[in-house]
């Protein structure tokens, strides 16, 4: 065991540590020079068009410091918001973290965010400074935020190159020197803790763990905790590019396991594993159950389609257990799912993957969070689809979700961003100077109001410099109504939005203008109304197209025309009552980007 360091990497997106990665597979001889590719860790396309890492990924190296063999496990996590309870176990598999700053960019959000995960479990922290070789780097400068931030000494910091190879040694020699060895006792009943899970379709789910006590032998009957589940271990091994087989993974050390689970919503990143025969007495703290925190409609294009995005859905979920999914249907749009994601990023990936890995083409409605809403009678329902809200008349009280949102950036936009904070319904809780020109920012906002268009509008006041990220804060009180958009008096359930009441009469302007360029013209007039309740706040009306029926009467008398008018609009009165209003395709995606 006193050979076995197990780290993970921190960092905010972009920084490059997927690069950094694969320096140090490279320099450790883990991966021929043939293997490499560029982000050999981030195996989906998705992640290595965005540059972004989705699903962590676990490698071990070997490495030989001063004569010594040393076995080096590397914990990648995943750097976005919406993934961080993954991110908080596999913190809790590691006993050290590289925190790795960006020397152009300096400090950003969700490297903080990380770092007080990677403190609260008492990680030993190395801080590097990356991308050294690029002219526009600021060593000194963000030198003395690392220092700041963390109170190391300003020699602590390792300049590295992911690109060069620059430092990687000195990464190498601080990781076996600095990060301590895994305790453990090997004699005690086996207890091991999950911090991922992949799905393999030949092999089943095959998950990642990291032994705490004891020894995971091949073979053994062992026991999943939180499922209650038993298993047969078939394989058990160590992760190298390919999983190696073994017979047995000792105490504090990190493997896999095969055992046929056939889907991934079996296996819970943050449960105990343990033998059957000789169980541990506890499960390892921190375990819990994911929620999804934003809700949306997913919906065929083709009705006929229905089929074809249950099966994509279903084994979309095998690969991850995060998204849950049931089946809802809408006037409008026909059938479809109501989906649950863990984010907007997670949102994007999931319609990206089932547009990508299974050709689906789908719509999505406006994304929403689960509101929790108490009837006059003292019922509390769980309200994850606008529609699902009882009249106005039985409800007590709607609570909705508050974050915790942290934003950095440069003071020149702090007016700007504190303004659209304050617009989405934000508290201003505090502001720290992290340097003379870096601010941190802290508000209390509704989850709500951040999942339409939050950190695009974010974004454009600060060019880009602000970064952003957020944690839950429970549940509150608001003043929310349900805003519904009428066409001739037939309610588009798939256009629905709960919204704080202040906020409604603007919206439901802006979506009667909008439908109305989107909405084609008739042979009768169009009414679209915005109503909350009974009552109507906006309306806008698409215009009849007309035949010019008096272009035959020259002069004569007046009553002769108006005989004309009258009889054309008798018809279009008819026509109405028949006629139905076609929603086009590009009304529900307009919507979601009105600004």
């Amino acid at each position: 065991m006193e050979n076995i360091r197990n780290f993970c990497i921190i960092a905010h997106i972009d920084h490059g540590k997927s690069t950094l990665a694969d320096r140090l597979l490279q320099t450790t001889n883990t991966i021929s020079s043939r293997e490499l590719q560029e982000q050999t860790l981030d195996n989906m396309d998705l992640e290595r068009e965005r540059g972004i890492t989705i699903k962590s990924h676990a490698i071990q190296m070997d490495h030989i410091h001063e004569g010594k063999p040393y076995v080096l496990n590397l914990i990648d996590t995943p750097g976005h918001v919406d993934f961080s309870y993954e991110v908080s176990r596999s913190i809790a598999a590691c006993e050290g973290a590289l925190l790795i700053v960006d020397a152009t960019q300096g400090i950003q959000a969700q490297t903080i965010s990380n770092l007080y995960l990677a403190l609260e479990h008492d990680l030993e922290i190395i801080p590097i400074l990356n991308k050294m070789d690029l002219d526009s780097a600021m060593a000194e400068e963000v030198t003395d935020q690392i220092v700041e931030l963390i109170g190391c000494s300003p020699d602590d910091v390792i300049p590295a190159s992911g690109k060069t190879g620059l430092g990687v040694e000195a990464i190498l020699k601080a990781v076996i020197e600095c990060v301590p060895a895994p305790k453990g006792d090997p004699n005690a009943p086996l207890q091991a803790m999950i911090f991922d899970s992949v799905y393999n379709s030949f092999r089943g789910v095959i998950a990642y763990f990291r032994v705490m006590n004891g020894v995971m032998r091949k073979g053994a009957r062992v026991k999943f905790f939180n499922t209650g589940k038993e298993y047969d271990a078939d394989e058990v091994g160590i992760l190298k590019l390919d999983l190696v087989p073994k017979n047995e993974v000792k105490t504090g050390n990190v493997g896999y396991i095969i055992s046929g689970i056939k889907s991934a919503a079996n296996i819970k990143v943050g449960d105990t594993i343990t033998e059957t025969s000789r169980p541990c007495s506890e499960a390892i703290k921190g375990f819990e159950d994911v929620k999804p925190m934003v809700f949306a409609g997913i919906y065929p294009v083709d009705t006929e389609d229905y089929e074809d995005l249950r099966t994509s859905l279903e084994k979309l979920q095998l690969n991850d257990a995060s998204l849950v999914f049931e089946p809802e249907s809408s006037a409008a749009l026909g059938f479809g799912f109501r989906c649950g994601f863990l984010g907007m990023l997670h949102m994007e990936i999931v319609q990206e993957r089932l547009e990508r890995e299974f050709d689906m083409t789908v719509i999505t409605t406006v994304p929403n969070v689960s509101y929790t809403c108490y009837t006059k009678k003292g019922e509390k329902l769980v309200i994850n689809n606008p529609s699902d809200l009882p009249d106005p008349s039985r409800i007590e009280k709607v609570e909705e979700p508050y974050i915790k949102a942290q934003i950095i950036t440069k003071s020149d936009f702090i007016g700007a961003i504190m303004t659209l904070c304050i617009d989405k319904r934000g508290e201003l809780k505090n502001q720290v100077y992290l340097s003379s020109d870096r601010v941190e920012l802290s508000f209390e906002m509704p989850l709500g109001e951040i999942v339409f268009d939050f950190y695009d509008k974010l974004k454009t006041v600060s060019k880009g410099y602000a970064s952003f990220d957020y944690f839950p804060i429970g549940d509150r009180e608001s003043n929310l109504i349900k805003l519904d958009i009428m066409l001739n008096g037939d309610q588009v359930d798939a256009l629905s939005a709960l919204i704080h009441r202040d906020n409604a009469f603007n919206l439901g302007k802006k979506i009667c203008l909008k439908m109305r360029e989107l909405i084609p013209r008739q042979q009768f007039e169009i009414a679209i109304q915005a109503a909350i309740g009974t009552k109507v706040i906006a309306r806008e009306t698409v215009r009849a197209l007309r035949k010019d029926v008096t272009a035959k009467c020259y002069g004569g008398d007046i009553t002769r025309k108006r005989k004309l008018l009258e009889k054309q609009k008798k018809g279009k009165k008819r026509m109405r009552q028949v006629g139905n209003v076609e929603v086009p395709q590009e009304a529900f995606l307009t919507v979601l980007k009105l600004d």
